[in-house]
This record gives C-alpha cells, structure tokens and sequence, in this order.
C-alpha cells in the first residue's frame, strides 16, 4: 500500500482532487491511500465547502486554514505547516495540482525533504512571467519526479525545457518521467455533466433559457486591479448586451463585486448596476458552473479552467487574458484572446457570436486521465 498526500487550496483544485478521489475509490483502494490537506487558501463558504459537499470529495484529514495574505506569507505559512505533516504522515508522494501558491508550497516542502512530488497539470505555460501562476508552475515542474501534462502542447514546452521524454523505470528528481495523460477536468466533466441536472436550481432561480445568456468571470489581479482594465471590459460588455439584446451572467467572487464600486467610472458604475441584461450573482457551486456552461451561448472569461470547459461544452469563448494555457482552443478558433483591450473584446465576440461551423477535436484525452495517473503512481513511485 502506498500513500499519497494530496495538496489542495483553491476552488480549481478542490474540482480537480475529486477525480483522483474517485478512481483511488474505485479502482486502486486496495494498493492507493490518500490523505488530503486542505491549505485553506481559499476558505470562504461558496468556494469551499460547497465544493466537497456536492461532489462527495472526502473531508480533508487536515485544514492549515492560512487565510488570505501576500504571496511570502502565505506561502511560508503553507509550506510550514505541510513540513510538518509530510513527516508525520511520512507519504510515498506528494500531489499538487496546476499553478496557485498551494502548489508551490507542496512540492518546495515535499522535495526539501526528498518526498516525491507528482504535478499534475504539468509543462502548460502562458510565457509571461509576470504572472505568479507562471513561475509557480515553471517551479514545481522542475521540483517533480511524476508529471503529468493535459495536452501534446505541454509534452512540447517541457522537452524544450530541457526533460527528457525517456521513461526511467522509476521516476525521481534527478530522473523524472513526463506522461501526456489528457485532462482530469475532461474527466470531471464528462462525469458531473450526467447529473448536474438533477442538482442544478441556478437556471429556475434566474430564470435564465438555455443559449438565451452569455456566463462571464472575472476575477484576475491583471483585470480585477486595473481600473483602466475594469472600465474596458464592462463598457464593452454595457454595449454587447445592448447590441445582441441577451443577458450577460456574472457569477462575482466577493472581491471581484467590491471592485466594481471602487474600480469602475461613476458613469460606468451607474451603467453596469442599472442594465437589466447584466445579471450580476453569488458565485454557485460546482454543479450549477456546470449547468450555466453547458446551457450558455457563449463564454466571456479570464479564468483558466472556464475557457477550457467552455470548449468541452463546445461553446465560443471570448478569453480576457493577453496569454493562454490552452493554446490549442485559441489555435483552433474555439477561443479568442483579447485582453482587457474593448476594441478585441467587441471584435471577438462579434467574430465568435457570428459563427456556428466551430469544429471540437480530441486535445484534451478520452476521460481516464485519473485512472492513468493512479496507476503510474502505483508503478513508479519509489
């Protein structure tokens, strides 16, 4: 029996643990145990719990509960307190997911102490540095002995980073294994959109029609903290649910809805709050995100996770970020990206609004990600 830690903080990851879970439940209780830690990176109610509570995602064993706080402190707080539980614990392995600061503190405690770190969402890079995301992921990459890469385009930046797509028998540090594996989101998808139906109330309670709405997100630091960058993309959006005369559905993360008032032209303001056609809400859980994406015309966003879905649902999406993980969607035509710039945001969704011959390749594997990744576990962990 080998045992796994697995690190987990923020909404996106919450989602993505739950795959693991379940094919370690299913498939591989008899030679897999996972303990769960939960940063508390994000702790609020709606971002959180909801979250283990409707996707059956086993309670956590531990809770750091490090709140909100700068990059250094919260990371000195996580990596701390995760020390202390990989020698108590004493794993075979430590998971980490993707590129928060949850993921760079696992994988600098688990390797400082010679833990395996297995990387899930390996090799994606947006090449902008700026980003925190991009230099926790370039990091953990190079902290991990078993990584894992959703899409041929990671395999790719990976090997022109320098690691070797020859698998050693054993993966560690010095010799780490690389596995295009597909998507575990694909995974989640696939399974949860079988029964978000029986759970969803978000379309009765808004009294949304399905293709009638447009779903958005907005919630990055290079938007959200921007004022210039806030005014661009809710004017442009004031004037695109005017011209189309169809409801734009905002889920708002609590920081996000204070940043309106504050971020946004008193004119601009007065604006958003007063148009009919912007629907501004609480943010939902995982199976009513499900519901609105797969019920929505389109997708205005800059989250990784939703542009990404959005192509699992074969839905356009217009991208509010300069760069993107997910190249092969924009590649494709699936996706535009625009940043904050309101004449590419008009322009793009015109563009995807406009068309419907959008084709939907494989990129993104067949649904057995998770399975695949438990048994390299399995196989290859020292």
């Amino acid at each position: 029996m080998k045992k796994i830690v697995t690190i987990i903080g923020a909404r996106p990851q919450i989602i993505k643990s739950s795959a693991i879970s379940r094919a370690v439940q299913s498939d591989f209780k008899e030679v897999l145990e996972e303990v769960i830690v939960h940063t508390g990176q994000h702790y609020d109610e709606n971002m959180s719990k909801v979250f283990f509570d409707e996707m059956s995602i086993p309670t956590p064993n531990y809770n750091l509960q490090v709140g909100s706080g700068s990059h250094g402190v919260q990371t000195a707080k996580m990596i701390e307190g995760l020390e202390k539980i990989f020698l108590d614990e004493k794993p075979d392995g430590v998971v980490v997911y993707g590129d928060t600061n949850s993921t760079i503190a696992g994988a600098l405690a688990a390797a400082k102490i010679h833990i395996p770190v297995i990387h899930i969402e390996a090799g994606l890079r947006s090449f902008n540095k700026a980003m925190p995301e991009e230099i926790n992921r370039i990091a953990c990459d190079h902290m991990s002995s078993l990584l894992f890469t959703p899409t041929k385009t990671g395999i790719d930046n990976l090997a022109n980073e320098g690691f070797s797509l020859e698998l050693a028998p054993k993966a560690t540090i010095d010799s780490p294994n690389v596995y295009h594996c597909g998507d575990i989101m694909y995974d989640n998808s696939l399974h949860f959109s079988k029964v978000a139906n029986d759970f969803q109330t978000v379309m009765e309670k808004e009294s949304l029609v399905k293709d009638g709405f447009v779903l958005m997100t907005v919630h990055r630091d290079s938007n959200t903290d921007i004022a210039e960058n806030m005014e661009a993309i809710f004017t442009s959006v004031n004037k695109l649910s005017k011209k189309y005369e169809i409801e734009f559905v905002l889920p708002l993360h609590p920081r996000t809805k204070s940043k309106l008032k504050t971020q946004l032209s008193d004119v601009a303001y007065t604006e958003v709050i007063n148009n009919p056609l912007i629907k501004i809400i609480d943010p939902v859980g995982f199976m009513d995100i499900i519901a609105l994406e797969q019920n929505a015309g389109m997708l205005v966003t800059d989250s990784g996770g939703l542009q990404k879905e959005s192509f699992f649902f074969k839905k356009p999406c217009v991208i509010l970020r300069e760069q993107t993980e997910w190249i092969e969607i924009v590649n494709n035509g699936n996706a535009i990206l625009t940043g904050a710039d309101p004449d590419k945001i008009i322009e793009a969704f015109d563009s995807l609004y406009e068309y419907n011959n959008f084709t939907y390749p494989e990129y993104y594997g067949d649904g057995n990600a998770a399975k695949f990744i438990c048994q390299k576990i399995v196989d290859e962990i020292v």
